[in-house]
This record gives structure tokens, C-alpha cells and sequence, in this order.
């Protein structure tokens, strides 16, 4: 990806700056394209300003992508409002999976309002949040407060290790397995919540299970 990045800087630095708005922007603000790269994505190009006469520029750069982010969310939330019931009952609600939508609505009314904030941090949750809380007409100025947060320290933090971890030589030499690494970890949140769930489904079959066999005795 690093040399895809790359070869589009030599085309001009507007056109790797918008190919990289339009990613961002799509990843959080269009409720079927989750699988866009959005970790992966920030903390590569932190670490590729960090080089001596680069095409980027962090400050230009963080202020875009979180622009991107805020713009995006803003867009998700008003489709969610305006379109978000009828979306759920035609035929391309199939593009989502239901699965994950469920999860982002189990995780906005486990943390509220805190929600818009927190699922920054989690793949696939921070496409649908805003989309679930537009379903739900929340406030759009408590929504904007938290999602402007929420931008902000997202892009803030993922770019700026992009940018200073960069630097090591150790990452350097590694990169690419690095990248796999944010992957990774960005998706534990996601699995983590899978597994509590299987365990509960499981927990409740044994229940029922048991009852059932109580019944009969």
C-alpha cells in the first residue's frame, strides 16, 4: 500500500491528498463500505511524513483526514436518519451484515452518547455507529460535539505513532508486519465482543438444555 501511496504523490500532492479524503470519508460516512482502510491507512501516512522531504505534510494531513472522518460521520448520521429504516427493510440491506449492525446498536445503548466517541477505535463499528445513532434521532448538536471528539482523537493519535514510531529503525524494517499488526488489533474489539456473545448463546443453550431435561424427569 506504502507504494501505492507513494506513486500517487509523484502525480501531484493534490491527488494523493483527495484520493486520501475520499478513503476516509468513505470508510466512516457510507454505512456498506467498512472495509475500506482506516488504521492502517492513518498510521502509514504519519509514518511516511516522518521522512526527511516528504510529500506530506502532518499538520495538512491530520487536519484533512480529520475533516475527512468529521464529514463522513455527519453524512452517515443524516442517511441514517432520513433513509436508515426504509434502507433496513429493502433488498440492499444485504450489503450489511446484519451481525454487525447488531453489535453497533448493542454498543451504542451499552455507552450512549459515548459511543460515537469510542467506536472511533473499532473497524466496521465506527462505519455503523453513526448510521445507528441517525436511526435512533439523536441530537444532531450532541452527536456533532462527540463525533468532532472523536475525529480528533482518532486521527490525532493513530497518525502521530504513524509519524514518531516511524522513526525507529526496528519499524522500519518491519513495516509491513506492523500494518498487520494494526489490523490485528484494531479487530480485537470486534472478536472480543464475538466471543462474549458465542459464550452467552452457548451459556443459554446449556440453560435451556437443562430445563428442559428437569421438565422431563
Amino acid at each position: 500500500m506504502s507504494n501505492l501511496i507513494i506513486s500517487m504523490a509523484e502525480q501531484g500532492s493534490w491527488v494523493i491528498y483527495t484520493v486520501l479524503f475520499l478513503i476516509i470519508f468513505f470508510e466512516t460516512g457510507v454505512v456498506i463500505t467498512p472495509f475500506l482502510p482506516g488504521d492502517s491507512l492513518l498510521f502509514m501516512c504519519g509514518s511516511l511524513a516522518a521522512i526527511p522531504n516528504s510529500f506530506f505534510n502532518i499538520q495538512l494531513l491530520i487536519g484533512l483526514l480529520a475533516a475527512a472522518t468529521c464529514l463522513g460521520d455527519s453524512v452517515n448520521f443524516e442517511i441514517g436518519k432520513k433513509f436508515g429504516k426504509l434502507f433496513l427493510k429493502s433488498k440492499r440491506s444485504k450489503w450489511i451484515k446484519s451481525s454487525s449492525l447488531e453489535r453497533a446498536e448493542k454498543f451504542f445503548k451499552k455507552y450512549g452518547a459515548w459511543a460515537i466517541f469510542l467506536g472511533r477505535f473499532a473497524p466496521i463499528i465506527r462505519t455503523l455507529i453513526p448510521f445507528s445513532t441517525g436511526i435512533s434521532k439523536m441530537d444532531y448538536h450532541k452527536f456533532f460535539f462527540f463525533n468532532i471528539c472523536g475525529a480528533l482523537a482518532w486521527v490525532d493519535l493513530v497518525t502521530l505513532a504513524g509519524y514518531f514510531l516511524g522513526k525507529v529503525s526496528f519499524i522500519k524494517d518491519h513495516f509491513e508486519l506492523l500494518m498487520i499488526l494494526i489490523v490485528l488489533v484494531s479487530l480485537f474489539p470486534i472478536s472480543l465482543i464475538n466471543f462474549k456473545r458465542s459464550s452467552r448463546a452457548k451459556n443459554l443453550q446449556k440453560l435451556s438444555r437443562r430445563s428442559e431435561l428437569d421438565e422431563k424427569k
